[in-house]
């Protein structure tokens, strides 16, 4: 009889979690269930010398969660706030909802060139940035830091730094923190940089129209460019799942 994957009377181990989930999460491990029990999704007890020790409750939730992200793609926040109500209704866990299509508020269907024509008019101050993108203050300054959110000259933010803050703040409901998504910024660096190289000789040509030439293409190639970067993670990303 092996400590591993053993059930005593003070509890279940967090091997014999594993070995209770991973039929039906292949991928769970356990580090994603410390980070669970870090955000406050499920609390097993202790024991004297510091063990975890998992009862069946703390297994199903753990169930009900790992399912909702996988089948709702819900946000732990979402979740959490599932759980709770939950808790004070004394309720047992029902199975979340039937698996249905993905849908993201903060990533666009298709892709158009008039999608990367700038809008002067859109002026909001911090304040507005933070009620409008749903962060804090703290939050912001860690995106403004990694080069992520970047006010205008005069102080003030558009539109595109409310989605940038949306979808960071989203992004890091699956875990990642800001730092891991500086990753996307330098990438995007070397697409503009790229573009701007193609762009730039037709901005500079002394020919009438020259410079409206210039924006249109560069207009064009950033469209190809989203939609190149796209098809590119979905082949890699399926490719990974695939293994």
């Amino acid at each position: 009889m092996t400590a591993v994957g053993q059930q005593s009377r003070g509890g279940m181990s967090i091997g014999s979690v594993l070995d209770r989930l991973r039929p039906d999460f292949p991928d769970v491990t356990i580090s994603k269930i410390r980070f669970l029990e870090a955000e406050g999704l499920i609390s097993p007890e202790r024991t004297a010398s510091g063990y975890r020790r998992f009862s069946i409750e703390d297994c199903e939730r753990l169930r009900y969660v790992l399912t909702a992200q996988r089948d709702q793609y819900l946000p732990l926040k979402v979740i959490k706030e599932q759980l709770e109500a939950m808790d004070e209704g004394s309720a047992a866990l029902a199975p979340p909802l039937a698996r249905r299509p993905r849908t993201l508020a903060v990533a666009p269907g298709s892709v158009s060139p008039d999608e990367f024509l700038a809008d002067p008019q859109t002026r909001m101050s911090k304040a507005d940035l933070l009620e409008r993108a749903g962060i804090d203050d703290a939050f912001l300054a860690q995106l403004r830091s990694s080069g992520l959110v970047t006010p205008g000259p005069a102080g003030f933010y558009d539109d595109e730094a409310v989605v940038l803050a949306r979808t960071a703040s989203a992004m890091t409901e699956f875990g990642l923190e800001v730092r891991h998504l500086r990753a996307f910024k330098l990438a995007a660096d070397r697409e503009a940089g790229l573009v701007a190289q193609i762009a730039g000789p037709v901005a500079m040509s002394r020919d009438a129209g020259a410079r409206d030439r210039a924006e249109e293409l560069v207009r064009e190639l950033a469209a190809l460019s989203l939609m190149l970067h796209t098809s590119l993670v979905k082949q890699a990303v399926r490719g990974m799942l695939d293994r």
